[in-house]
């Protein structure tokens, strides 16, 4: 009997920018995907995705900020599945606001980020611990912004204070995986040209995700709890 050798990867905030680019990436390795989003029957792309990769890509719909939506993920995963465990989680969904100006930041907006930006990730991760493969690896979509060491400016404090947190959870959640050497990274992707980095931004979203898939496939348990660019280079905490 041929041994499956196919891994199987969950991505969150699928449905646009570099969630996307990861699935479609993935797919076209020959990987098998869960692509989650917020609201499935408004991706337009994944679905055409899923019909081109039938039973390959499944699209499950997943708030990353709702606790109870990573429980319904959890129940229907081995519906999908099988009994077969989770190789590769990408926890990608984000959200940046924009336009803060100090004397002026908003306690919702800043509560907002946390909950999807760092408390998301960490709950998703500890929800699924159960279904991810000894082994397996956790990519946690960071930024530079989120280097305390790096600050020079005033700047997206929302964003960027939240991503210094998913940095620390990215640290715990690499201590609490060790036992099964789950690998956990948080990824700084670059600049990236998506409705979220703008048409300014330096990096294509291909080439981003080509990079951070190459330092995911790399990655070995040195690399847990580390904070690395697209090129695996070391982050500023």
């Amino acid at each position: 009997m041929p041994i499956d050798t196919t891994l199987r990867c969950l991505v969150t905030g699928a449905n646009r920018g570099l969630g996307l680019e990861f699935t479609r990436q993935l797919l076209a390795r020959g990987e098998h995907v869960v692509a989650t989003c917020r609201h499935p029957g408004r991706a337009h792309a994944l679905n055409q995705l899923a019909g081109e990769y039938p039973g390959r890509l499944h699209v499950l719909p997943l708030d990353v900020a709702d606790p109870k939506s990573h429980a319904e993920l959890v129940r229907e995963l081995p519906l999908v599945l099988g009994r077969k465990p989770i190789h590769l989680l990408v926890n990608n969904a984000g959200v940046l606001h924009s336009g803060e100006r100090f004397g002026t930041v908003d306690p919702a907006i800043l509560l907002d980020s946390l909950r999807i930006n760092a408390m998301g990730p960490f709950l998703l991760t500890q929800a699924l611990a159960p279904l991810l493969a000894g082994g397996g690896k956790v990519a946690n979509l960071s930024s530079e912004l989120g280097s305390i060491a790096g600050v020079q400016t005033f700047r997206s404090p929302s964003y960027a204070m939240s991503k210094a947190a998913l940095n620390m959870a990215t640290r715990q959640l690499s201590k609490a995986l060790q036992g099964p050497c789950i690998i956990v990274m948080a990824l700084h992707p670059g600049w990236v040209r998506t409705d979220m980095g703008g048409a300014k931004a330096e990096v294509e979203p291909a080439d981003a995700v080509a990079d951070l898939l190459r330092v995911i496939d790399r990655a070995g348990r040195d690399h847990s709890g580390k904070f690395l660019d697209r090129h695996g280079e070391p982050m500023p905490w």
